[in-house]
């Protein structure tokens, strides 16, 4: 005798219990195509960012190094100056406006998570399993994703660290999934073609035949909705949330409408972290300020005011800086290239640059810059922008601007410069 009875339950378990015409193989086909390509968009982007952050320099790694897989780990560039700001528009916005994707194939596969036995071969236990790693992954990355960009943290680990491992879990799910419905993808497709039943209205709209275990009703009820229609609602949602979020990143007219970006909206120069919430006081940069400058271990550290900086050769740059949360934002920097410092502090051309701000605590308070970063033309202390000199909360009395770098690396209210060889 089995530990489970034959009959299902009644409830969702049983195939009579779902009558929607429109849901079956092809719908689901559709929706999981669309989405794959949004997800493998978000997942590539999003290991692109983990490589931004050049986690194998000085102390900048998250992830703790003997933990990390490396994937798309490189020397990140300087160039194009945009890069980052695009990969992390692409992230945020892709990830937010396919939302609405993600539920309707939720919707379209419900029965699905409810099939009667729960695991009748070993094929269906590993199919059961794909869909708790991808179900579960998914609610995981996404929910932690929108709350991270609506600053919203109610959980108690490191959001970057628990982002990072869950998109392992989703994706790999994501992978043992798609090649598991791979061919039943392919017979939907082939028997009921691409776009055939978007032709079809309301009055067309038929269930598709019937298999035991399968999507497709055994009694349907009449459409209240054609599948076409259900593909329109879920873009309609998607363009929504497209509407009310992109303008962070894309700046313009949309910057205004912005609603659900609670740093982009009205603001062409959205604050991370201001200096109160980083316990960074006007004391602690008022007139003894001083920015230690040191190369490589050989002399005595340089001890400059900002009179000192400011009276070295000027540069300004518009640049583009960009949030991991999504908002991108592009001033006219002016200050001190970081390559004529090192000249001062007499580095040489292979060291790294390690900056540290005057913030007393948080994963963000030093970076670790390449000899590709530092040596690039355009990368600056920053003593202005837009002319004016920095306000306090967006790093006075000085700090990082480079080219391509994420924003959290360029660091605000620097303290120490040092050039010296890697670790």
């Amino acid at each position: 005798m089995g530990l489970l009875p034959k009959d299902p339950p009644p409830g969702p378990s049983r195939e009579d219990f779902w009558l929607s015409p429109v849901r079956g193989p092809w719908l689901t086909t559709i929706l999981g195509s669309v989405l794959l390509v949004a997800v493998v968009i978000v997942g590539v982007t999003g290991f692109l960012s983990h490589a931004a952050y050049n986690p194998d320099l000085g102390r900048n790694a998250i992830i703790p190094r003997d933990h990390d897989f490396q994937l798309l780990v490189f020397n990140w560039p300087t160039r194009p100056t945009w890069l980052f700001a695009l990969n992390q528009s692409l992230h945020t916005i892709v990830g937010i406006i396919a939302v609405p994707l993600l539920l309707a194939k939720l919707w379209s596969v419900i029965p699905k998570l409810f099939a009667w036995p729960p695991a009748a071969s070993p094929a269906k236990a590993l199919e059961r399993l794909s869909l708790l790693g991808l179900v579960g992954g998914a609610i995981f990355q996404f929910g932690t994703g929108i709350f991270n960009a609506q600053l919203y943290y109610p959980w108690h680990f490191n959001f970057v660290v628990a982002h990072y491992y869950g998109a392992w879990v989703f994706l790999g799910a994501l992978a043992l999934h798609v090649a598991i419905k791979l061919p039943t993808m392919r017979k939907a497709i082939r028997e009921r073609g691409a776009l055939q039943p978007l032709i079809d209205d309301i009055t067309a709209t038929e269930a598709e035949p019937h298999e035991p275990g399968g999507l497709a009703p055994p009694v349907p009820e009449p459409a209240t909705i054609s599948r076409r229609g259900v593909l329109a609602l879920v873009g309609t949602a998607s363009a929504g949330l497209f509407v009310v979020t992109a303008g962070q990143s894309i700046g313009g007219p949309l910057r205004s409408i912005a609603l659900l970006a609670p740093r982009g909206r009205g603001s062409t120069f959205p604050v991370n972290k201001t200096a109160r919430l980083a316990r960074v006081t006007p004391a602690m940069v008022g007139a003894t300020w001083r920015l230690e400058l040191s190369g490589g271990g050989a002399g005595e550290p340089l001890s400059l005011s900002r009179t000192a900086l400011l009276a070295m050769d000027q540069h300004s740059y518009d640049l583009p800086i960009a949030c991991v949360e999504g908002w991108t934002t592009t001033q006219r920097w002016t200050g001190v290239r970081l390559k004529d410092l090192a000249g001062h502090a007499g580095a040489s051309n292979d060291m790294l640059l390690h900056v540290e701000s005057l913030q007393p605590g948080g994963a963000f308070r030093q970076t670790t810059l390449s000899t590709g970063q530092w040596r690039d033309d355009e990368a600056l202390l920053a003593l202005k922008v837009n002319g004016a000199d920095l306000p306090l909360d967006h790093g006075y009395p000085a700090r990082i601007i480079v080219p391509a770098l994420p924003g959290v690396h360029c660091t605000k209210w620097v303290g120490k410069l040092a050039f010296g060889t890697p670790a």
